[in-house]
């Protein structure tokens, strides 16, 4: 039964992630206007824009991340 506990508090563990300032998606620098995804490495200088509702840069950047990633996927396969 502990053992079974312990599996699954490792996962939930890992579901969560580290807490790290590494494991940022965004950061939202206001005194810049910069928004930044780690994610896909895109930085925009319009973050009032899209904090108010302009968010077509942004969604369009992360279609396309996706896309490649789906891509490398289906060359490695």
């Amino acid at each position: 039964r502990s053992e079974r506990a312990a599996k699954e508090a490792a996962m939930r563990k890992g579901l969560i992630g580290s807490g790290d300032r590494s494991d940022r998606i965004r950061t939202y620098n206001f005194p810049q206007g910069r928004l930044t995804d780690h994610r896909i490495n895109l930085t925009l200088y319009k973050l009032l824009a899209v904090m108010e509702g302009d968010l077509g840069d942004v969604i369009e950047a992360l279609q396309h991340a996706r896309e490649a990633e789906l891509l490398a996927e289906l060359q490695t396969h």
